[in-house]
């Protein structure tokens, strides 16, 4: 199982190393007020790529952020009285 995780993951990398090979053709992306970047096809798809992720784990922060305090206002810790068990409720040997 180890050999085929290995072997799946040098397919996906010459698979992608193909592609940037193939795709060093420069481009122009126009921006706003006539601004332009001129770079190989496989750098703006990799800045995509990252904003993209970027973008998607900045949207996540206050959903986590919340999800987080939430968490550690459920975890109130019992006083003494709270957590002893009343006799004849014990479990076990």
């Amino acid at each position: 199982m180890k050999y085929l995780a290995w072997l799946l993951k040098a397919a996906i990398f010459f698979t992608l190393f193909a592609f940037a090979l193939n795709n060093q053709h420069d481009v122009t992306v126009h921006f706003f007020f006539g601004t332009q970047w001129r770079a190989p096809l496989v750098l703006v798809v990799l800045a995509a790529f990252a904003l993209g992720l970027a973008a998607g784990t900045l949207a996540m922060v206050p959903r986590w952020w919340r999800h987080r305090t939430a968490a550690r206002k459920s975890q109130v810790e019992p006083t003494s009285g709270e957590s002893e068990m009343p006799p004849g409720s014990h479990h076990g040997i």
